[in-house]
């Protein structure tokens, strides 16, 4: 009677993990051409897109919702046309969609990168608008030397800030999967993995979960092997111009 118990006890132990981990996603939509469309929820795995919900967008609305076993960074898409990154974990998710923002949130992680995002865009903005700023000095009949100077100043301060405002929020999230997937939301932006300074910068103090996180570990491994393949080719170009 008592084995039967536990295991009585045991199994609502486990009906009630697997109630408790489920997504549901609300979205909200103003974009008119997104009315009637399919969205597709897809995972990268193995270098391949794979679906894992889809909804139909009804006057502006859709609706997803399952079970979550992991946490997972999926992104948004419309046939195959990725609209926006979200992490899908236990909770009520809310997506807004318009022609100038899109967001998700209601769930930590969500909060935390769509904070991440806004911010970010917001310094974007900032770099930006300095070419707008030195054609108004130009205009006003500024010298172009102290228009330069002044602007370098300023454009390397932005750089400067944004830099520790990413490399902070890495490093805050480095054992979940919101540091591994900015890390390669910034990788991308090169043209081939390479290990520049700021990424030599946040991945020296990072622990082992995050290089070890796959898509991490392979991209470290390939920028590493790149590293060795352009000194070998400066070392052969500097033996070519003393022995011609």
């Amino acid at each position: 009677m008592n084995v039967n118990r536990l295991f009585l006890l045991l199994f609502l132990l486990l009906s009630l993990t697997s109630c408790g981990s489920k997504y549901k996603i609300e979205g909200t939509s103003s974009v008119t051409s997104l009315d009637g469309k399919k969205l597709f929820l897809k995972v990268l795995q193995n270098g391949e897109w794979i679906s894992i919900d889809s909804a139909e967008v009804i006057h502006g609305l859709f609706t997803m919702k399952g079970p979550v076993d992991s946490v997972l960074m999926v992104t948004l898409y419309m046939d195959d046309e990725s609209i926006m990154p979200l992490v899908l974990e236990s909770g009520a998710i809310t997506i807004s969609i318009d022609d100038t923002q899109m967001t998700a949130k209601g769930t930590p992680l969500n909060n935390a990168l769509y904070e991440f995002i806004d911010k970010k865009n917001a310094m974007d903005l900032k770099i930006e608008d300095l070419e707008r700023k030195e054609a108004r000095m130009v205009m006003d009949g500024a010298n172009l030397s102290d228009i330069h100077e002044e602007l370098n100043k300023e454009g390397e301060a932005l750089a400067n800030e944004m830099n520790i405002y990413v490399k902070k929020f890495i490093s805050d999230n480095y054992e979940n999967i919101l540091g591994p997937s900015v890390f390669m939301m910034l990788c991308s932006n090169l043209p081939y993995p390479l290990m520049t300074p700021q990424i030599e910068d946040l991945v020296k103090d990072a622990p082992s979960t995050f290089k070890d996180n796959k898509m991490v570990k392979e991209f470290l491994t390939k920028a590493q092997e790149n590293m060795q393949l352009l000194e070998e080719r400066h070392r052969m170009e500097q033996n070519a111009s003393i022995h011609p």
